[in-house]
């Protein structure tokens, strides 16, 4: 009979992948998971059987937590919907002279999506689910009048998802913000309707 745990498993993961995300997957040692984690090799491996293990855990917790949060984001009333969307875009743009640690998941598909048919699925699921969540807010916008309504919702989702990726890589690549947020004065006017 298999002995209970005697760690928080949602905890350990969560601690181990603040090390994947400061490291990358290849970078990430032993060591360091086990001093992010607190627990041994043995007990670490155990539980999740490799890093790799690991690493899938970590991963799919943080597209997990991430999807959660960005349909929390956007769900809510018709007549705010709008509004949720822009302010959404605009939550992505960097702070300046703030640091800037990148997504654990553009990192983790950079590095392993050609090699890794788990973290492939993984991020597939995390994008389908965002794209449908921004789907469905401007859907809720054009049943509140706020959105043109001659646009296809799915391919609007799939057009704003383009660019909070695009946001992303820009700001990574130190694009100032006010050219950031151009982009999504860009992205919002070809949403409004006339008059807006």
């Amino acid at each position: 009979m298999a002995r209970p745990r005697s760690f928080d498993e949602p905890h350990v993961i969560r601690q181990a992948r603040e090390a994947f995300h400061d490291h990358g997957y290849a970078a990430t040692s032993v060591e360091h998971l086990t001093a992010a984690t607190g627990l041994s090799r043995s007990s670490l491996y155990g539980a999740f059987g490799d890093k790799h293990g690991v690493f899938l855990r970590s991963f799919t917790q943080y597209c997990e937590d991430n999807a959660e949060a960005v349909e929390g984001a956007l769900a809510g009333d018709e007549r705010g919907a709008r509004g949720r969307l822009e302010r959404h875009l605009r939550s992505t743009i960097p702070v300046p002279g703030a640091p800037q640690r990148g997504c654990l998941l553009a990192k983790a598909t950079a590095e392993l999506a050609g090699e890794d048919a788990d973290v492939v699925r993984t991020a597939t699921d995390f994008y389908e689910r965002y794209e449908r969540a921004l789907s469905a807010c401007v859907r809720s916008a054009q049943t509140a009048g706020d959105v043109r309504a001659d646009l296809d919702p799915a391919g609007a989702g799939a057009l704003l998802l383009s660019v909070l990726r695009g946001i992303e890589a820009l700001g990574r690549a130190g694009h100032p913000p006010a050219t950031l947020q151009s982009l999504v004065d860009t992205a919002m006017a070809v949403l409004a309707t006339p008059g807006h």
